[in-house]
């Protein structure tokens, strides 16, 4: 019960944080956990089932919608390719030269749509980049989810830039580029707290956390990550989300890379704990909290999951790990924590629920097709979104249940977003409302 209540007033404290009017104006909702309120979400969709408007989204990006005030924003990037032989140049001697795609110029734009008609009303430029360097076959130039509070959307883009947008004006009130190599494209979306807009960036070659005056742009502190064993810049980068949770009275902003998982004082940037989790790298899910443990993924090379207990100083490695579980451990998709319970799914679609407090599995079962996005919980159940357009809902319980599997045309990788009872849904050339 305690776990419970202090859950909830977690989950209280988040929306609060957010303007009142904010619908889901981050990464994965308000309290940043993919935690939603709504009722009566749609279970049962098709292309021609419970549309209630298919919109094209000019460009290609995969990050996820944001949503007040009856207007959806999201970010979006139109690319001039390059030819093969220039494509050949710019992958030579990366790791995964055959997955990598290049282009000649990236153009970087903020788009708003109507939320009740889907009709695009605005589509703002707001960077254009010339010789990008590659990415993933995976990524794209505009994979990280913006922050909307208020008349100000804040919209990075990796060390492509940083930008303020005045949305009653559409202009840009400050614009801001951190020098790192993202080695696959960017990846990291910023979190919002108090006047601060903080900003990871681990890249291959630095690895370091920003915080910038959110109305002025202004850098008020930068830190660097602890130093990291792998000398290889492949295994130092990462990609995660910072998540602001509270200790004994006091905010942490917490945020896994390569080796380390920190948690920080967000005025200060002050180091407050770490965890040494290992060889993990290109880190992607964003933490969850329950008012008691703090559950991260590792990445790359050694997935796992880990829960630990923040209230400690300094390397608490040996002393405060509670749990850890190192099976089919999502590399990219964050976790879902509810009701004592964390429910997980991996890239190649293995589900997994655990005990919060214990790390006891209580069941595994087999989704159909590969995961990139995050996890949404509501009203009971799990809403996850597959590569091949597929979304799954199964229960969230202690069996194993899918409720129901809904086909879309077109790859999904940007998260759900619940709105008003029903979900916003982006595939590589569309945003969908699905709902009755």
């Amino acid at each position: 019960m305690l776990r419970n209540l202090i859950f909830c007033l977690i989950a209280c404290h988040g929306f609060a944080t957010c303007r009142a009017e904010s619908i889901w104006p981050e990464f994965r909702g308000p309290g940043g956990q993919g935690i939603s309120t709504e009722k009566n979400l749609p279970l049962t969709w098709s292309e021609s089932e419970n549309i209630r408007w298919k919109t094209p989204v000019p460009g290609f990006g995969w990050s996820s919608p944001v949503v007040a005030e009856g207007k959806i924003w999201l970010t979006t990037a139109t690319v001039v390719e390059a030819s093969e032989e220039e494509r050949a140049a710019k992958v030579a001697g990366t790791m995964m030269a055959d997955q990598m795609t290049a282009a000649r110029t990236v153009t970087l734009w903020a788009v708003e749509l109507d939320l009740a008609s889907g009709s695009v009303l605005r589509k703002i430029k707001l960077l254009e980049v010339v010789e990008p360097a590659p990415i993933h076959s995976l990524n794209s130039y505009a994979s990280p989810t913006p922050i909307l509070e208020g008349t100000r959307l804040y919209c990075h883009f990796g060390d492509y830039g940083t930008v303020c947008l005045d949305t009653n004006t559409g202009k840009t009130l400050w614009e801001k580029r951190f020098a790192l190599d993202h080695r696959v494209g960017p990846g990291s979306s910023p979190a919002l707290w108090e006047d601060l807009l903080i900003v990871p960036c681990d890249g291959a070659d630095v690895q370091y956390i920003v915080a910038l005056n959110k109305d002025t742009g202004e850098t008020v502190w930068q830190i660097d990550r602890p130093p990291i064993e792998e000398t290889n810049g492949e295994f130092r980068k990462s990609y995660s989300t910072p998540l602001v949770i509270e200790v004994n009275g006091a905010e942490q902003v917490v945020i896994p890379g390569a080796q380390w998982c920190i948690a920080y004082e967000p005025r200060t940037g002050k180091e407050i704990w770490r965890v040494n989790h290992g060889r993990g790298f290109s880190i992607v899910p964003r933490p969850v909290f329950d008012g008691e443990l703090l559950f991260f993924c590792t990445g790359y090379m050694s997935g796992k999951l880990l829960a630990v207990r923040p209230d400690g100083t300094g390397d608490v490695t040996d002393s405060h790990i509670a749990w850890e579980q190192d099976k089919q451990i999502p590399t990219m998709p964050s976790p879902v924590l509810i009701d004592n319970r964390i429910y997980l799914a991996s890239d190649g679609g293995i589900a997994a629920c655990y005990d919060a407090a214990t790390g006891e599995e209580k069941w595994r079962g087999r989704l159909e097709g590969r995961f990139s996005s995050s996890p949404l919980y509501a009203e009971g159940r799990i809403y996850v979104a597959s590569h091949a357009g597929v979304t799954t809902i199964f229960a969230a319980s202690d069996e194993f249940k899918i409720l129901a599997e809904n086909q879309l045309d077109g790859q999904l990788m940007a998260s759900p977003v619940p709105v008003d009872g029903t979900l916003l849904l982006r595939t590589g050339t569309h945003l969908y409302r699905v709902g009755e």
